[in-house]
């Protein structure tokens, strides 16, 4: 580092007049320059945006015509109708079962 010696507020007041010096030097654009350049800057943005929307677009379309967003039922294998004391009985060994491997 460059001179670390003296007071703090004098550091920091060198610093801020280098700054300030540095800011001197600078080269700034016209208010032409700046205008073309923004202009640039905008144009391309909204190219990109286009683009970007045309290809998402493009891709779900492309998608949906192989058939990717198609929803697939599925049927149930379950019985439709079974007696409620069959399920109750069902239940009890499941259970049954569960706690007799539980305790060995």
């Amino acid at each position: 580092m460059a001179d670390n010696k003296g007071n703090i507020f004098k550091r920091l007041g060198k610093r801020i007049s280098d700054v300030f010096a540095e800011l001197k030097r600078v080269t700034w654009p016209t208010g032409e320059k700046l205008a073309k350049t923004a202009a640039v800057v905008l144009l391309v943005i909204v190219f990109f945006a286009v683009y970007l929307t045309l290809i998402g677009n493009g891709g779900r379309w492309i998608l949906d015509k192989v058939g990717f967003y198609d929803v697939v039922e599925t049927t149930a294998t379950m019985p439709t109708e079974a007696a409620p004391a069959e399920t109750t009985a069902a239940v009890a060994e499941t259970v049954e079962e569960t706690e007799s491997s539980a305790e060995g």
